[in-house]
């Protein structure tokens, strides 16, 4: 397995991987796939300012990806991003995550970025849609729990929790360098 760039090119192939989890889980809230075209448009968007990579085997097939957005628009929050990883479904607790984790973070340590913030659904009972995987994946990667909102997302005739994780990875200086947006590269 490599880590490398996610491309435009890539969008087929990413969809295909996200699509599972708009359709069958509640770990997206959305409720309706995107287009092979929006999906295009959103990797151009949020790689022209920050990391969005992509795990592959030996045969250049995609086995997940991950990517940090804007946490908020503001530029005060510049030095904070909202983390993402999807791994395709029938490659799940092979390490891949944690790969794409780490080398994420590096890339983002060497942006300038100094928090990092997950987003995840958790249910409040047993649920067919969704576990609390994510809330124990971030965990092990050194999240720590910020808030609960509860009843934030409806899907499934479910009302679901959303928990806010932060990461700290970097020193929070009173004259703070600003962020190097665009500029990264895998391996800090």
């Amino acid at each position: 397995m490599k880590i490398e760039r996610v491309t435009t090119s890539d969008a087929e192939e990413l969809l295909a991987i996200y699509a599972p989890y708009v359709t069958g889980t509640a770990i997206s809230f959305e409720t309706e796939v995107p287009s092979v075209e929006e999906f295009r448009g959103r990797i151009e968007k949020i790689s022209s300012r920050f990391p969005y990579i992509k795990a592959v085997d030996e045969d250049n097939k995609i086995l997940g990806y991950a990517y940090a957005g804007t946490f908020k628009e503001r530029s005060a929050y510049d030095w904070s991003v909202e983390t993402t990883v999807y791994i395709r479904q029938d490659c799940r607790r092979q390490g891949i995550g944690k790969e794409l984790y780490e080398t994420l973070e590096k890339a983002l340590r060497g942006m300038g970025v100094l928090n990092m913030n997950a987003c995840i659904a958790v249910p409040r009972c047993e649920d067919p849609f969704l576990t609390t995987d994510s809330q124990h994946f971030h965990e092990k990667m050194g999240f720590s729990l910020v808030g609960t909102f509860h009843d934030s997302g409806y899907k499934f005739d479910t009302w679901y929790d959303m928990i806010w994780m932060e990461k700290m990875i970097g020193i929070h200086n009173k004259k703070q360098a600003p962020v190097s947006f665009g500029k990264w590269r895998i391996g800090g």
